[in-house]
């Protein structure tokens, strides 16, 4: 995730200074050894020098001369590194090789003791990615063939479906290669996500299809008619998912490109096959669709409609009162700003839980002051090693001695704390990766520095990275929901040609989506951001598309009709094609939670899942409300609306 942070950002910028002026990285790993002697641990560090990958093992030998006897030696640094028997070592794993990296250190560590920090925390999601991508598709497939089985009334029209969405994804997957990489959390959601957002066009076009082959002469004219028909729900819903995928695109923090720009191609490609490659392959295979017809079977819903209508007021006045307290605790939820942290069922989890054991929470940080100060620099030591979260720090004043002029001292010993330009401070604390007080103890270390240093200074690690994301990414929330929000809408003002029923369609959804992200708040549970920042986007760009097939079906129907009467004819042609498109879609959000022992995709997931569901809620109850209440309106504000007006 730091990959994606902008390049400008003042832990990317630290990052870079450090890889100019020293050979060394910081540590984002950490082994503890169980039931070892001094000598031991020293071999075992020399051990773990030598696997490719590893750089800057730290251990007690760098914070005092483990020739004296460690009685006496200051105890809470030799705790740091060693106790009760167990030895815990600290150590940079080299970007880009993190899986065999850490395949290697199990091997050599054995299943007895235990390994944890970033970089095996990545080489886990790694991993795990490929194998639940392929376990969320074997289980999301066979439902998704259900839920259009119960659908349709042929053994074939599911494999067309299948087939002509499945194909987008394959060459939007295969087009990947032209962007050089792309993250793994874009790997695990985009091919899934596709292919859930884009099924409703093949379902549009082919269900328009069966009803034409009832009063057209031949296939070929039957399609004719579904594609015209059918072509402007479809480039209505492609656009709104297409330019709110674009909206991601915007986003400082670069996960949101990577992610937008791999959706955006997905949605096109999808469209190009639904309106070029399906209408072929269905009149390939039209008699295929005869030979296999069936029954329908699920049992057809009668006068839902009028059912669903006498819930108007109440739906109403419920959206009335849960619309602004969702608003609000949408923006109140608890967030977490990185990969959070693994499931104990994993060996990367419970590695953790049991060095915590043992050594307490480890977040090392790194700051860079500059050179030439000794006393200046012993003074901020001492004060940074008075914050009740600072466990230890490994400096030159702290290993060598303030008294003793560097320049008196071999190379070799001097060059992991000072650089040309720069005196290096390992600060190890006691503190979660992330939160409210990880942050606020950040911004102490930030502020300490600036009365020794004013701005010549620079702070990096895993957390000061998520400090970072955490400003990058609330800047980026205000941006990529109004471009979401204005370009919907310039979608559905063209689409519609009317003021008043874009303003409907948002508020429908837009409810949904405050509905759904309030929920974390109010059951207190914490969010992942990134999650939280692309359902924003998704549930308002996919779940649209339900109000548009209503909508563009109540338009026709309000023309030979009242509203009351069109309404409920609607609902009762459509609910039916909402429900099977809200269906997969929830189905698909449900199983990526399920599957995903990453808790990015997981939480993307949950809130996709759920959302679906407020979203055909709240499409079937308070859209039609509104259709009705603001009849008056819609008509005066929409260009020749030609309503009825008969008695």
């Amino acid at each position: 995730m730091v990959d994606y942070l902008p390049k400008d950002s003042p832990s990317t910028t630290a990052m870079d200074v450090m890889e100019e002026e020293f050979d060394g990285a910081v540590a984002n790993t950490r082994v503890m050894m169980r039931d070892v002697s001094i000598q031991e641990a020293l071999a075992f560090k020399e051990e773990l020098k030598a696997i490719e990958g590893v750089s800057e093992v730290t251990w007690l030998d760098d914070a005092l001369d483990v020739k004296t006897p460690i009685e006496m030696a200051d105890p809470d640094t030799v705790e740091s590194y060693y106790k009760d028997g167990n030895a815990l070592f600290s150590f940079h794993i080299e970007e880009g090789k993190e899986v065999e990296t850490t395949d290697a250190i199990y091997q050599l560590i054995g299943e007895d003791n235990a390994m944890s920090g970033e970089a095996l925390d990545t080489a886990t999601s790694q991993k795990m990615t490929g194998k639940e991508s392929m376990y969320a598709a074997a289980l999301l497939i066979p439902i998704i063939i259900l839920i259009l089985v119960l659908s349709t009334n042929s053994w074939a029209e599911p494999a067309l479906f299948l087939t002509a969405i499945g194909i987008s994804v394959l060459i939007n997957l295969g087009t990947n290669i032209f962007l050089g990489e792309i993250s793994f959390i874009t790997q695990s959601v985009a091919p899934i996500l596709q292919l859930a957002v884009s099924l409703d066009y093949a379902i549009f076009l082919l269900h328009s299809f069966a009803d034409y082959r009832k009063t057209e002469n031949t296939p070929a004219k039957a399609m004719q008619m579904a594609m015209k028909r059918s072509f402007p729900a479809i480039v209505a819903s492609a656009s709104t998912t297409f330019f709110g995928f674009i909206a991601l695109t915007f986003m400082d923090f670069e996960i949101g490109a990577d992610l937008g720009v791999n959706l955006v191609k997905g949605i096109a490609l999808s469209f190009i096959s639904v309106m070029v490659f399906l209408p072929a392959l269905t009149l390939m295979c039209y008699h295929w669709i005869d030979k296999t017809k069936h029954k329908q079977l699920l049992p057809s819903i009668r006068n839902v409609g009028k059912t669903l209508i006498k819930f108007r007021i109440p739906a109403l006045l419920i959206l009335l009162l849960l619309i602004v307290p969702a608003y609000l605790g949408q923006g109140k939820t608890d967030f977490m700003y990185g990969m959070g942290e693994q499931p104990d069922s994993t060996r990367s989890g419970s590695d953790s839980i049991a060095i915590e054991q043992v050594y307490d929470k480890h977040t090392p940080m790194v700051l860079l002051v500059p050179k030439g100060d000794i006393a200046k620099e012993e003074e901020l030591v001492q004060e940074i090693k008075d914050f009740s979260e600072v466990k230890s720090t490994v400096s030159y004043v702290d290993a060598i001695s303030p008294a003793i002029p560097a320049e008196y001292l071999d190379e070799s010993v001097t060059e992991q704390f000072f650089s040309e330009n720069y005196s290096r401070i390992i600060i190890n604390s006691a503190i979660d990766n992330e939160g409210e007080e990880t942050f606020a103890f950040i911004e102490q270390l930030k502020a300490k520095a600036s009365q020794y240093y004013s701005d010549d200074y620079h702070l990096l690690g895993e957390s000061v990275t998520l400090y970072d994301m955490k400003n990058v990414v609330e800047d980026d929330n205000t941006v990529v929901n109004v471009l979401t929000v204005v370009a919907i809408a310039i979608v559905l003002l063209i689409t519609f040609r009317s003021l008043s029923f874009p303003v409907v369609l948002l508020v429908t959804i837009q409810s949904a989506v405050w509905i759904n992200l309030s929920i974390p708040y109010f059951t207190n549970i914490s969010l992942v951001y990134v999650g939280y920042l692309i359902i924003s986007t998704v549930q308002l760009a996919a779940t649209v598309d339900y109000a548009i097939l209503l909508t563009e079906a109540y338009k026709e129907n309000r023309k030979e009709m009242r509203a009351l009467p069109a309404v409920r004819k609607t609902i009762d042609e459509k609910i039916f094609s909402i429900g099977v498109s809200a269906s997969i879609l929830s189905s698909v959000g449900f199983i990526l939670w399920l599957t995903s022992s990453n808790q990015i995709v997981g939480s993307i997931g949950l809130l996709l899942g759920r959302g679906a569901l407020l979203a055909f809620i709240m499409v079937v109850l308070v859209l039609p409300a509104m259709l009705i209440v603001l009849d008056r309106i819609i008509e005066k504000t929409t260009w020749k609306p030609n309503f009825y007006k008969g008695e």
